[in-house]
Formats: C-alpha cells, structure tokens, sequence
C-alpha cells in the first residue's frame, strides 16, 4: 500500500493503491477519503469507456461525496491507465470482473462498498457486478447505454474489419486502441434488460438530454426496465464527460444526496473539521481562478465572475475579505448583546465593497488616486430601545477585523524551497 498524499482538495486526500485482479494483474487505483474522520460508506467507482481514473469529473464527483463523509475507491480498468494487462485482451466481462475484485480489495482492507456508481459505459458494468457484490445498497449510472452493445457504434468505422480479421486499431478520444472481434463478441452475451429489471437494488440515472455520445433514451430504457425504488435526475446541459466542473459538482452533490437514504447516513450531523495546524492554506492549479481555501479545517473556494475571466464558482477575494468584516461585526455584537443581557434576536450584516476616488472622501487624508470604500449596513431585530441601538453601533466599529483593516498590517511573504 503507497502513502497518502493530497489531490487537489483540502476535504479529500487520496491514498494510491494496487490490487490485483482475476488475472492476477496489477490494477492500480486511488481510494478517495475524507480529511475529517472515519468514512460513513464505501463507494466503487467505474469509469468510462476507454477513460482511466484520473479523468477530471471523477475527481470532483468524488470531492463531493467525500465532503459527506463517504470514502470512494476508483481504478484503472486492465490495460488502461496504470495498470498492467492488454487492453486488447479484455471485454466487457472483464471489466465486470476487475469490478467485482475492486469491492472484494476493499473489503478486504475497510469495508466492502455499498454504494456503486458507473460512468457511460461503467453503468452497465457496475450493473451487472451489483449482482455479484452483495454489499451494494445503491446503484448509480450517469451517461451509461442501457445495453453494452451500445459502445459497437463508437466502433462503427473499424467494425467490418475486425469481424473480417479478428483485429483492428480504433481512434478514440485521439488514442489508438487495438480491438479484437472477442470483444464484439462478449458484448452480444449480456442481456442488461433483465439485470435491471431483478437488480433489487435502489437505483439512480443521471443523463443529459443533450449527450451526444450515448441519448438519454437509454437512460428511458433503463428507467422503465427497473422496478422501485429508482429516481432519474436530468443533467441538463451536461456533455456526456461531464467536462464542466460544475455540472460534474452537481452529479456528486446530487448521489450524495440520494444516497444518504438507501445507505442510512444522518446528513444532519455536522461533521467535525480536521484542523490544519491553525493556519489558512490556499492552492490554486490550472483550471482559470478556481482557488481552494482551507481555513483551520474548513473548506472554502473562491473565484472570478466570468467577465473577468473566471467561472463564478465562488465568491472573488475581495467579497471574503468584506465577508470576513460582516462575520466578525456580527459575532462582536452577539458576544456584547449576550453578555449585557440585550434581548437580541437576529442580526444581519450586509456590504459592499467599492473604489471611489480619494477627493469624494471628506474624512480621508489623502485626496489623489482610489480608496477602498466599504458600506456596512447593519439591522438588528429584538426588543430593545434606541440608546442600546447606539451602543451596538458604537461596539460594531469594535470588531477585531474592523480594526484589522483601518490599521496599518505588516505582510511578510518568502518563497517555499
């Protein structure tokens, strides 16, 4: 077993692994955990077809079901990715198979997975492998054709000649593999309509009604072969890849959300934050402005709107900065209320931030170039008189970030060796 490391998220870090599969291959995979405590569930991943585990809406689907708590293994099918094998000696059953060694390595090692989720061609794969893992509660398929078959017209071109010579080379995805007539054959041996309609499992379809690649009336089909309790999610706009990080957001979002029933996990505990040391750590990688904040344990991102180039999944450094001073003004006031006995009820803090030229501020000193300009408006409900008010307005310019901010701060910065 290799060390933990941390992959692109401060709520997940993924420990890489090897396993081995029927074949006695060696599979080599990421197990996804969560940074703050034992995991509530197991979850097995498949990818899709011809894809390996590091495709990019794998990880953040799994972000967010990590955020709840559940630990997610996802692997390199043989021969794709890192792990050992032929790609042009394995099928469809072969991918069931290395399926079904996946949650018997888990089980062996944690905890056998009771939720499953297969991507495209995964669906079907992790279908059919739910059959032979008796641990699985809950089935997810997103993108996935309601029959392997489905995946000959990807192969459409190339197929006259690999039934005329048992092998042809296939572009896809702008990589060539090599396919082999075995695998047309192995893909006519599956009768998926009855495996979905015994699965006896609970069972989600996610689909866009745009995918290109495989149309959702497969996800229709399966729909209407499985029996309750089963639930279909249109994924709007989504590509059948899921490129956008968002879109992939919300496909882990929603399984963490739906499963939460079938797997019996209270989502109204809190779970408690690992803290980091009592630091701020903040990473940003390639994908435009998208930063990963982790403040003391806590997970937060922030971004740029879209006119600036970024893709407004959060809110811009400058809206955390004003929201940091609404935090701390709202807790000042609260701890001085409580500890006067003032009867009050809510208080809400709402501001702006803003750059106004120096000559249109009467009380500052300088009058050339831009200054900050923050508008604070404060309401505060409960029954108390005007003097309290004006006492709690005299205690808001108290707060320690206020003072922060209208002081002078020294920022000392060094490059890590």
């Amino acid at each position: 077993m290799l060390p933990f490391f941390y992959l692109k998220g401060f709520n997940m870090r993924s420990q890489k692994i090897q396993f081995n599969n029927a074949q006695n291959q060696t599979l080599v995979a990421y197990i996804d955990w969560p940074v703050d405590g034992k995991p509530v569930a197991y979850a097995l991943f498949a990818h899709c077809f011809t894809c390996t585990k590091n495709l990019k809406a794998n990880s953040f689907i799994n972000r967010a079901l990590v955020a709840q708590g559940i630990a997610v293994m996802r692997f390199d099918f043989t021969g794709l990715g890192e792990s050992e094998g032929d790609f042009a000696d394995t099928n469809f059953t072969s991918n069931v198979s290395d399926l079904v060694a996946a949650a018997d390595y888990m089980q062996s090692q944690w905890q056998a997975p009771e939720l499953l989720i297969g991507h495209s061609l995964g669906g079907p794969a992790i279908l059919i492998a739910a059959t032979q893992i008796a641990s699985s509660k809950a089935i997810v398929t997103i993108a996935s054709p309601c029959d392997p078959e489905h995946v000959q017209h990807r192969l459409a071109n190339a197929k006259t000649e690999i039934e005329q010579t048992g092998i042809a080379q296939v572009n896809i995805g702008g990589r060539n593999f090599n396919i082999k007539k075995q695998f047309l054959d192995d893909l006519r041996q599956h009768s998926m309509l009855d495996t979905i309609s015994n699965l006896q499992k609970a069972l989600l379809i996610l689909h866009s009604p745009v995918d290109n690649t495989v149309d959702i009336e497969n996800a229709s089909r399966i729909f209407s072969a499985a029996k309750h309790p089963k639930s279909f999610i249109s994924l709007d706009q989504a590509d059948h890849l899921l490129s956008s990080k968002e879109d992939a957001f919300y496909v882990g979002r929603v399984i963490a959300s739906w499963a939460a029933r079938y797997l019996a996990l209270d989502t109204r505990k809190p779970r408690k934050p690992e803290k980091i040391a009592e630091r701020v750590v903040v990473r940003i990688a390639e994908d435009h402005y998208f930063t990963e904040i982790n403040a003391n344990g806590h997970d937060l991102i922030a971004d740029e709107p879209k006119s600036l180039g970024g893709q407004n999944f959060g809110p811009t450094p400058y809206e955390l900065l004003i929201a940091a001073l609404g935090a701390c003004t709202a807790i000042t006031l609260r701890m001085y209320a409580d500890h006067k006995k003032i009867p009050v009820e809510e208080i809400c803090v709402v501001l702006k931030h803003e750059k106004i030229h120096a000559e249109d501020c009467d009380t500052c000193q300088g009058k050339t170039g831009k200054i900050d300009h923050i508008q604070r408006e404060i309401e505060i409900i409960g029954a108390i008189d005007d003097k309290q008010r004006q006492r709690l307005l005299e205690i808001a310019d108290r707060c320690p970030v206020h003072k922060s901010i209208r002081s002078e701060t020294l920022v000392t910065t060094q490059l890590k060796s």
